[in-house]
């Protein structure tokens, strides 16, 4: 009798549609709330909206990101504050895609995206720097630093048009 019924479950699952999505050429859709690879965002006008002031860092409960800031000069600009992140690195291994870094930043310069496809050959490999995580600007040629005018931007975390 209990051969009857594992024929008949096996029979059953014949006919139903299979649930295997072909990977690379279908993809499953994923929450928008999904949390993803790291951005570093600018503003509108090029500008880092990261001001190097290392509360992602602070706030990661895996200790994976390491900021080190530098001062803005008028001569050479990175980012709209008095400081900007000289460095900035995000070890993949040891990142746990909270999300935590994101709620702590004032400037909504971290964010983390969408993109799933993470893989590493060698542990030099995982640790993402500033230049892997930064948006290019749109747009222009150059990105930072920029040439501004002397007394312009005085605050540290300033009203740009697209800050939330």
């Amino acid at each position: 009798m209990n051969i009857i019924k594992g024929f008949a479950t096996t029979f059953k699952h014949l006919l139903e549609e299979p649930v295997t999505l072909q990977y690379p050429e279908q993809m499953k859709p994923f929450n928008p709330r999904y949390k993803g690879r790291h951005h570093l965002r600018r503003y509108e006008n090029g500008l880092e909206k990261c001001i190097g002031c290392s509360l992602c860092a602070a706030a990661c409960p895996a200790d994976a990101i390491w900021v080190e800031a530098a001062e803005n000069t008028d001569e050479e600009r990175y980012s709209p504050g008095e400081r900007y992140a000289k460095t900035y690195e995000i070890n993949m291994l040891r990142c746990i895609f909270c999300g935590y870094c994101e709620d702590a930043c004032p400037t909504q310069a971290i964010e983390l995206g969408h993109e799933h496809q993470l893989s590493f050959t060698d542990r030099r490999d995982a640790i993402f720097t500033k230049e892997m995580l930064i948006d290019t600007p749109v747009g222009k040629a150059e990105g930072t630093p920029r040439q501004v005018e002397p007394g312009v931007y005085t605050r540290s975390i300033p009203d740009m048009p697209d800050a939330k």
